[in-house]
């Protein structure tokens, strides 16, 4: 059984991928072939109203959407950014990569999103934006984050990396803030088989910047108006993910949805289940659970030839990397009480009943014991 069966996914698109690769050795255009552009119109258009697709620009991976996504709103040194602790480091990585100050706030115990109202209080003087984390597959509360991101003149950016399909009183992940960005590593909802990402907005002269600094800061050929660098996506990923789009559009949102719903139903009474806020819909990047012995779990589960996994075991405060923050020296006990006690289940589209059944009898073979 596996954690995440990439294979099966693989093959229910392996003959749309097959020939999608065949065009793009055909032609020869390994960078900027037509492959991405056709990949940004589908996705901008998915995400956007009828008639007003949202600008889409493909970039080399979810970190690279990032970083692009901070330098295009011009924060830099001098400046906070606040996010998460409960993430994956890239989130709190790129801030300091381009010379500002990660900024943590604790999360909410339900949904493990960041939680607003300690936003309101890691907010200073030099606080020019949040991200926002839609972790394990839902939004954040946007509602209350953008209530406060507009009474103090802040920059939202949306990291949908794990909630690309999902959606929020009818706005979908990737559309909301001044910037979104997503990923497509191969775990993620829609993976590709390799590095990359996507950089999302609705603001015209935003987007201009945004596809010049993922190449090396060009409009025209040798023309660099702004500081830029290498962040395309090549053509080869960009036409595997563009294969798979339609089916998981079309099937894959539904499954997903599916699948989880078979695991709330069986486990709820049991051990701490994924909560989806009011208005929200859960694309499950990972059906994550919380267990008070999730070691013991682990290896209940490992003995009977089921996989786990734990996301994430070490909040990013307590990361050596950002041990001179002053963040650092801060508590985030619900974020820090997460990463003690969550655990991922086996998930993916396509897990059949017989293994979910297998996989559910072991977790509660487990938790009465």
């Amino acid at each position: 059984m596996q954690f995440i069966d990439i294979k099966a996914i693989h093959a229910r698109s392996s003959a749309e991928i097959d020939a999608a690769l065949a065009k793009v050795l055909e032609h020869g255009r390994y960078i900027n072939g037509p492959e991405v552009d056709e990949l940004e119109v589908s996705l901008g258009t998915f995400l956007g109203p009828i008639g007003q697709p949202v600008n889409c620009t493909a970039v080399a991976s979810g970190t690279m959407a990032l970083e692009v996504a901070l330098r295009a709103l011009g924060i830099g040194p001098g400046d906070e950014v606040i996010t998460t602790p409960f993430t994956w480091i890239s989130t709190a990585e790129t801030v300091a990569l381009v010379g500002a100050t990660p900024v943590f706030a604790d999360i909410e115990a339900d949904t493990f999103n960041i939680n607003p109202i300690e936003v309101k209080k890691a907010i200073s003087q030099k606080t020019k934006a949040i991200i926002a984390v839609d972790l394990f597959g839902q939004m954040a509360d946007y509602s209350a984050l953008e209530a406060i991101a507009e009474e103090h003149n802040l920059k939202i950016i949306e990291d949908a990396a794990q909630s690309f399909g999902a959606e929020q009183n009818t706005r979908k992940a990737g559309t909301v803030g001044h910037i979104a960005t997503t990923s497509f590593f191969p775990a993620k909802p829609l993976g590709g088989y390799g590095d990359g990402g996507a950089i999302f907005t609705s603001d015209e002269s935003l987007s201009k910047d945004i596809r010049a600094i993922t190449n090396h800061g060009c409009k025209e050929r040798e023309e660099h108006y702004i500081l830029g660098t290498n962040g395309r996506c090549d053509s080869l990923q960009a036409a595997i993910i563009h294969a798979k789009f339609p089916n998981f559009r079309d099937e894959e949102i539904r499954l997903r949805k599916e699948v989880a719903a078979r695991y709330t139903q069986a486990l709820k009474d049991h051990v701490s289940v994924p909560t989806a806020r009011s208005g929200n819909s859960h694309i499950y990047a990972q059906y994550t659970i919380r267990s008070m012995d999730r070691n013991s779990l682990a290896e209940a589960l490992k003995s009977k030839g089921i996989p786990s996994a734990v996301y994430y075991r070490k909040p990013l405060h307590k990361q050596k990397v950002f041990s001179h923050l002053p963040t650092a020296k801060k508590s985030f006990p619900v974020a820090e009480e997460a990463a003690e006690q969550v655990i991922s289940l086996p998930f993916h589209p396509y897990l059949r009943e017989t293994d979910q059944n297998r996989i559910i009898s072991a977790v509660l073979e487990h938790e009465s014991a």
